[in-house]
């Protein structure tokens, strides 16, 4: 297993910084996870680590091994692209067994470690087949199995499953974060969807523009966003400009849409000016004089969307604001009268305004 390192890396084309001083570290046997929006340099991060970009300023290491200037077959890293990259005229087994006969391994030792790899993504007796003959999940395997055939310390994932069809995502990405996790490498994935990130990681980077917005753990990075950034393209979420008030010992009152909202915690000088972010899962839907803190609302929409309800509400100042709920719980079961949001203090993030 392999700590990876970046330091204070950047990479510029033209008058764009795609990679702006960005510092990580990646620990052994870690799943960790570039995620953001198109343009925000991800990309081009993970081919700095596999040696398909120079490292315009900075550096970047293995353990102790400094590799940013070392060319990419000698990085030990293995790397599954977006389109696969398989070659349609040659079969399964000599696709995988492509990096063994660039680096020159004996015939007898391809064979043993191509069945192996096959074996490991689940692929076994599938060597003589043609690309042709594959589903894309089949495909993603072999582009899987050709990188784990040469023993790599790292394994590199430029957003794999982005052409693939959404059930087959889902499936795939569990795949691959079993098998990362029982062989124990250490793996750094690219994706643009919040959702994938979420489920496999162990840990994950938000990048902006060329930044590092936030890094932390799946549930840190969604339930404590640091930046409005991070809450907004982290899923779904309500954000109510505001104006802070004094705090009270226990949370601070915010005149937000015409009412008052109360956050946990001290979290802004009275007056400054601030975003709360109230995730549509944690409002609940009550009865006007449910008492508690709550929000006065009026029912726009309904959608039903399966195992959840969407609830588009707006406030009375005309502000939308939208709910989740299990369907067959607080939403199918509507309030009588006036209807209101409850939310949790605790679950409200407040951020300066811009």
């Amino acid at each position: 297993m392999t700590t990876i390192r970046l330091d204070a890396v950047r990479r510029t084309f033209g008058a764009v910084r795609a990679v702006d001083d960005i510092s990580l570290t990646i620990g052994q046997g870690e799943f960790f996870t570039l995620l953001g929006p198109s343009g925000c340099g991800k990309t081009t991060l993970l081919r700095m680590i596999a040696g398909f970009c120079d490292v315009e300023q900075g550096s970047v290491w293995f353990g102790d091994q400094r590799i940013d200037k070392l060319p990419a077959h000698r990085r030990n890293t293995g790397m599954v692209f977006q389109n696969y990259a398989i070659f349609p005229n040659l079969t399964v087994a000599r696709n995988v067994a492509y990096g063994l006969r660039a680096r020159g391994v004996d015939r007898a030792q391809i064979a043993t470690r191509v069945e192996k790899a096959l074996q490991t993504v689940r692929l076994g007796g599938y060597g003589e087949r043609w690309p042709h003959q594959l589903s894309g999940g089949q495909l993603q395997r072999v582009a899987i199995a050709r990188s784990l055939v040469i023993e790599p310390a790292v394994l590199l994932f430029d957003e794999p499953l982005s052409n693939l069809d959404a059930q087959l995502r889902v499936q795939m990405r569990v795949e691959i974060r079993q098998l990362q996790q029982s062989l124990g490498l250490t793996a750094v994935y690219v994706t643009h969807d919040q959702e994938e990130a979420l489920a496999i990681s162990d840990r994950i980077a938000v990048l902006r523009a060329g930044r590092v917005e936030q890094v932390g753990s799946p549930e840190a990075i969604y339930r404590a966003p640091e930046t409005a950034f991070v809450a907004e393209f982290m899923g779904a979420t309500n954000m109510l400009p505001g104006e802070a008030g004094a705090f009270d010992g226990t949370t601070t009152p915010v005149a937000a849409c015409g009412h008052t909202l109360h956050v946990a915690g001290q979290v802004a000088a009275p007056g400054a000016k601030v975003m709360l972010s109230l995730r549509p899962e944690t409002l609940r839907l009550v009865a006007a004089a449910a008492g508690g803190p709550c929000l006065p609302v009026r029912l726009q929409l309904r959608e039903f969307l399966g195992p959840i309800v969407r609830l588009h509400m707006v406030l009375p100042d005309g502000t939308p604001i939208r709910v989740s709920a299990l369907a067959g719980q607080d939403a199918a079961a509507m309030p009588e009268g006036d209807l209101a949001l409850a939310y949790d203090p605790a679950q409200v993030v407040a951020f300066p305004a811009p």
